[in-house]
């Protein structure tokens, strides 16, 4: 436990023991770890049920947003979930990741460039050999969303949380913009997420 969270905790339990004395109480030396425990599990408890509003909140939202543009998304039901999952790892905007997909494979994990791109994010199998993992299937979209999500965030680092250049190199055309404009405007017109929603990911709002 960080000194923060145990000095929080710890001013809980001094507020709740003067609640229920008389007179000027004061705050035990020690706290028991039995009752640090319990109140650090029903802190967590808390943050958890946010989230998981807040993630049935987005899919909500999400969902009909992405059957207008791939109503045949049957063959891969849980490709917001996933998203949100390794957007998350990531450090990335799942909004943002959702609108790269729209341009680059229009949701198709089938689908292969003229390049030789490969998959939903559509990625090159030259990446495959650079982190030593020849038998990957590219065509597998959580492997691929893996790849494509870790590639971004990689770029977007190298440019120091430039977005227009980090998409430019995504898509190998650094020193134009009209790829990274592509993505923003999907993302700004499709997939742009009420700003409570966002936390702090890399790109967090277009």
């Amino acid at each position: 436990m960080s000194a923060f969270k145990h000095s929080l905790l710890v001013g809980l339990v001094a507020a709740l023991l003067s609640s229920s004395a008389t007179g000027a109480a004061r705050a035990p030396e020690s706290i028991p770890s039995t009752l640090l425990d319990t109140l650090a599990s029903t802190v967590r408890a808390s943050q958890e049920k946010e989230r998981d509003t807040q993630s049935r909140r987005w899919l909500s939202a999400m969902q009909p947003r992405l059957d207008r543009i791939a109503p045949g998304n049957g063959q891969y039901p849980d490709l917001l979930d996933r998203v949100r999952l390794e957007a998350a790892l990531a450090g990335l905007s799942p909004e943002l990741v959702l609108a790269l997909i729209q341009v680059e494979s229009a949701f198709d994990p089938t689908a292969v460039s003229s390049a030789g791109a490969q998959g939903l994010m559509q990625i090159m199998p030259f990446w495959k050999e650079v982190i030593g993992r020849p038998e990957d299937d590219l065509f597998d979209a959580a492997l691929n969303l893996r790849y494509g999500c870790t590639i971004l965030a990689h770029y977007l680092r190298v440019e120091e949380g430039d977005l227009t250049r980090a998409l430019a190199r995504y898509n190998g055309s650094l020193g134009q913009t009209w790829y990274p404009e592509r993505v923003m405007r999907a993302w700004s017109t499709r997939w742009r997420a009420p700003r409570e929603w966002q936390g702090d990911t890399l790109g967090a709002s277009p």
